[in-house]
């Protein structure tokens, strides 16, 4: 039983551990949820599968300051992001956008999608 609560706790938790650091936190609530809110936009480029959120790596925390900072500076969401894109490019978007050097990141899930429907009911029938 003490396992199943351990292992229950930690499942449901998860989300309260967070990467960003107590002196990372800035002091006015509005700025910090939108840091946050950007954080979770932007691919740590080590973790790769992780946002700067989450990712502990020294990348990762670089990126989380530097967001920080310019959301002090005055700098808007978008603006944020377009700088950090245009430094890292593509990879660093969890969406990248839709150009046609990035159409295949798009449609390729859609067709992999049909064709699994069309093996799964191929074989039910």
């Amino acid at each position: 039983m003490k396992l199943f609560i351990t292992i229950f706790f930690l499942i449901f938790n998860a989300d309260l551990s967070k990467s960003v650091e107590p002196d990372e936190i800035l002091e006015n609530t509005e700025l910090e949820e939108i840091a946050r809110e950007i954080g979770r936009n932007l691919r740590c480029l080590v973790c790769q599968n992780e946002d700067i959120e989450n990712s502990n790596a020294d990348i990762a925390k670089d990126l989380r300051l530097l967001v920080r900072k310019k959301l002090t500076e005055g700098e808007s969401k978008k603006e944020i992001i377009s700088f950090v894109h245009s430094r890292y490019g593509d990879f660093v978007l969890f969406s990248p956008p839709f150009r046609y050097d990035t159409l295949g990141l798009w449609i390729f899930p859609l067709i992999f999608f049909i064709f699994l429907s069309y093996l799964f009911f191929r074989r039910k029938n």
